[in-house]
């Protein structure tokens, strides 16, 4: 399960697909729009992408991930459109024998989504909004 939604999306719905009898551990990783960042209320956080090729390479990121640890099964949704605080951006689920594999692959997953992923996010806070991350030009703070 590798897509985009501009639906709200439903943990338990990863959770059942990534479900194996032969798995031992399932870790999760859910991205949530915060209330603040660098000193602003953020009110909510907006999503935009190239929705074909992002199930692309969320696709990629799984086919990568499975080469990498003994993963049963890996889930990955992100949200298009508003989100709003407390509101899930992304979830990913892994399922994977041991919990090693599990937590791995659920890392790389998310560090490979905001490397590669053709998503962007503009934060929308009291006084105005602005692209953040790496398609804006400049770095992250703190990442180079």
């Amino acid at each position: 399960m590798f897509r985009v939604t501009n639906d709200p999306i439903d943990l338990q719905d990863l959770l059942d697909y990534v479900g194996d009898p032969a798995a031992g551990a399932i870790a999760t990783f859910i991205g949530t729009t915060r209330n603040n960042n660098e000193g602003r209320k953020v009110i909510a956080l907006d999503y935009d992408g190239y929705p074909e090729m992002a199930e692309k390479e969320l696709r990629r990121i799984g086919a990568d991930a499975q080469t990498k640890w003994p993963i049963c099964k890996m889930a990955i949704v992100h949200r298009l459109g508003p989100v709003q605080i407390t509101e899930a951006s992304v979830i990913i689920a892994v399922s994977a024998g041991h919990r090693d594999a599990a937590f791995a692959a659920c890392r790389f997953a998310i560090e490979e989504i905001k490397k590669t992923v053709p998503i962007w996010k503009k934060e929308v806070y009291e006084g105005g909004e602005v692209w953040i991350g790496t398609q804006t030009g400049q770095p992250l703070p703190g990442r180079s």
